[in-house]
């Protein structure tokens, strides 16, 4: 998030505007319930995913491996994000005051938890989206371009690629700070978050705020991108299908089509990328919203917890979409179960 306002300080934090999550103590309760139910789905639902992607050999190519990137990024958020909001929320409620860092920005103290916190979710959003972009470009070159597939896409290349977009993205995610001085980190009592703030009070700062507006450029340059591929991969799919029906396929024909897994993944990326530009849209409008000079406090509550779910929904989109995952789920599962029956 972006403040347009002045650094909190620890009158500020006592006149916190009263939002959805906090204005009554249900509304707290609720509040902490839906963050530690959240970290029990990200947590539960990405080491699932990790587990079968690098536990079973069917799953160690190339897409696999991103998949795992992904499922990484998620699990950071679910590790060390909402942890922290759910600590600062039962501090909050069991003392009647929040804990004393939540009253200053990260300039302000010498070690502040959202300096290192914030450019946590900031790098793994950009990690997520950079990934279903290698997803998109991946399985796009499969459906496109089959004979090619095995020669263009290899696990070293895909490996390269991963490293690249996780060091780009926590370049990406701690420039703010490192490029400019009115940017701070401080713990945001609409949010519930570590956003980034302005840190200078009075002042306009425009590059400041070209810096932090490069985060919904990037993004939605990428997510642009990966739709428009998407699209092409989708219409190479249906011209597909037409031909299939209407034409008796010679030999080389039947070489040169992308097979049924590869089509059913590329369909399942799709709505990967659907749903996470469902959820990074609502962040990228309040940010513009700030720019504006709108602060949308409760907007914003929902804008980044929204995105924070979004790190749980992907396990659910295997599952729906591919039956291979799920029959590896189910045998891992079955697997544990008897093995905790045999010890007991």
């Amino acid at each position: 998030m972006i403040d347009t306002g002045p650094s909190s300080t620890l009158d500020s934090a006592a006149e916190a505007p009263c939002t959805v999550c906090c204005c009554t103590l249900g509304n707290k309760i609720l509040t902490v319930v839906f963050m530690v139910l959240l970290i029990l789905a990200i947590l539960f639902g990405n080491l699932l995913t990790l587990a079968v992607v690098l536990g079973t050999k069917h799953f160690r190519t190339p897409q696999g491996y991103l998949k795992a990137s992904l499922a990484a990024a998620d699990l950071a958020v679910g590790a060390f994000v909402v942890p922290l909001s759910v600590y600062a929320e039962l501090y909050l409620m069991a003392g009647d005051s929040a804990p004393e860092w939540t009253a200053y920005n990260s300039q302000s103290v010498s070690f502040h938890p959202c300096t290192v916190i914030g450019p946590i979710f900031a790098g793994c959003t950009l990690v997520s989206i950079t990934t279903i972009f290698l997803m998109t470009i991946e399985r796009s070159i499969a459906v496109l371009k089959p004979l090619h597939k095995d020669s263009v896409i290899t696990r070293k290349r895909t490996t390269i690629l991963i490293a690249l977009s996780w060091l780009g993205s926590f370049f990406l995610a701690v420039s703010p700070l490192v490029f400019s001085r009115e940017i701070v980190l401080e713990y945001n009592t609409c949010s519930r978050m570590c956003n980034y703030a302005l840190g200078t009070i009075g002042q306009f700062p425009s590059q400041a705020w070209n810096i932090l507006l490069l985060f919904p450029a990037f993004d939605f340059t990428l997510l642009s991108g990966t739709v428009a591929i998407n699209i092409i991969s989708l219409s190479g799919i249906r011209q597909h299908s037409k031909r299939r029906k209407h034409l008796a396929e010679a030999e080389c024909q039947k070489a040169s089509k992308p097979t049924f897994s590869d089509i059913k993944a590329a369909k399942t990326i799709g709505t990967l990328t659907v749903a996470f530009t469902a959820s990074f849209t609502p962040i990228a409008v309040f940010v513009v919203g700030n720019v504006l000079g709108n602060e949308w406090c409760n907007f914003s509550f929902f804008a980044f917890w929204i995105l924070a779910t979004n790190s749980c929904c992907n396990v659910i989109i295997y599952s729906v979409r591919d039956q291979k995952f799920r029959l590896c789920v189910h045998k891992l599962l079955l697997r544990d179960a008897s093995k905790s029956c045999r010890q007991t």
